[in-house]
Parts: C-alpha cells; sequence; structure tokens
C-alpha cells in the first residue's frame, strides 16, 4: 500500500517536470525562430525583392513544413524548424516593404507588431495560470480556418476590400483561439515535442501579425 501510494504521488511530479520542460524548450526555440525570421526579413527588405518572390519563398517554406514534421522526433528537426522560419521571414518582407511605403507605414508595422505580443503573452499568460484545458475548441478552430482559406480564395477573384478586412480580423479571432488550444495542449500532455509545439505557435503569431498588419493598413488607407 505504501508503495503503490509513493508511486502515484511521483507520477504527476514526473508529468509536470515534462511539461515544464516541454514548455521551456518551445518558448526558448520560439524565440530563437521569430528573431531568425526578424533577420530574414530584414534582408528580404533590403533587397528589396518583389511580390511574387515572397510568395514563392512562402510556397517553398509550406513544403519544408512537411519536413519539419517529419524530422521533429530526430536531431536533424531544429535545423528544419530554422530553414522553415527564415523562409517565412523571407517572404514576408515584399509585404513589410508594401507597407513601410505607407505614409504611416513604420508606425502601422510596429502597432502591429505590439499588439500582436501584447495578445500573444497575454493569452499565453492565461493559459499558464488557468491551466485549463481548451482541447474543446480544436473542432470549431479548424472548420472557421478552413471556411477563412474558402473565403480568401474566392475573394481573389471578388476583390472585395470588406470581405477582406472581415477575413482578417476572422483570422485575429482564430489565432487567437489557437494560442489558446496549442499552449493548453502543451500544459496538459497533448503535445510533448517541443519542436511540433514551436511550429504551431509559431504560426499563430505569423498569422496574427499578418492579419493584424493588413487591418491597420486597411484602416490607414
Amino acid at each position: 500500500m505504501a508503495f503503490n501510494q509513493s508511486y502515484n504521488t511521483a507520477r504527476p511530479v514526473m508529468s509536470t517536470i515534462e511539461t515544464n520542460k516541454v514548455l521551456k524548450n518551445t518558448y526558448f526555440l520560439l524565440a530563437m525562430t521569430l528573431a531568425f525570421s526578424a533577420v530574414t526579413a530584414g534582408i528580404s527588405m533590403v533587397m528589396n525583392l518583389p511580390y511574387f518572390m515572397g510568395l514563392v519563398f512562402s510556397l517553398i517554406a509550406f513544403g519544408v513544413l512537411f519536413v519539419v514534421n517529419k524530422k521533429a522526433d530526430s536531431a536533424s528537426g531544429v535545423a528544419w524548424v530554422f530553414v522553415f522560419t527564415g523562409l517565412m521571414g523571407a517572404g514576408l518582407g515584399p509585404m513589410l516593404n508594401y507597407y513601410a511605403a505607407m505614409p504611416n507605414g513604420p508606425f502601422l508595422i510596429m502597432q502591429a507588431l505590439g499588439s500582436t505580443a501584447l495578445i500573444f503573452f497575454g493569452l499565453s499568460a492565461y493559459a499558464l495560470t488557468t491551466k485549463k484545458d481548451f482541447s474543446f475548441m480544436g473542432g470549431f478552430l479548424t472548420v472557421g480556418l478552413i471556411v477563412v482559406i474558402i473565403a480568401s480564395l474566392v475573394n481573389l477573384f471578388i476583390g472585395s476590400s470588406v470581405t477582406f478586412m472581415v477575413i482578417n480580423a476572422a483570422v485575429v479571432l482564430i489565432m487567437s483561439g489557437f494560442i489558446l488550444f496549442d499552449t493548453s495542449r502543451i500544459i496538459n500532455g497533448g503535445e510533448t515535442n517541443y519542436i511540433r509545439a514551436t511550429v504551431a505557435l509559431y504560426l499563430n503569431i505569423y498569422n496574427l501579425f499578418t492579419s493584424l498588419l493588413h487591418l491597420l493598413g486597411a484602416s490607414d488607407d
């Protein structure tokens, strides 16, 4: 009886230790990849790459994403994460140049960055503090994301500015939900691989930032 009791109390401790380790590794790698993306985005801006090159980099990055998921359990997984995020940053350069050329462009970019940071840290802190299980949001968020993707494709042919703003507003809400969802998965043991966890949070932040920038740019314009 004594042995069983000590064994049962040891399991939550080990679980907490492992969870904290995944969280620590995830946030450290996330910080490094965001910094690396900022560098590649800056290089892309200095080179003044055309808009279609940004699309090319983004398409290549999503191809690399499949490799990242495949290599996530191997030693080379971290290197592939930097390849992926570096390409995503480079693909962001032409868009940043477009907004930077606006009269209030640099301020809009900084405002989008600041808003993204506030949303991410606020929601992450909430998920970490309350330790609530937000797994129930997964289905709703996935459906919402599919709807947004379809609406975006349709709007390519329609070209409605109102629809464009509605789509980006929806993306802001969906990515905010995914930040809670993905952070909750790490805390509750649903995601034990810090590479996959990093990529999930990185994409949440990336899409959140670009959508906020689109909204701020459209309203300013």
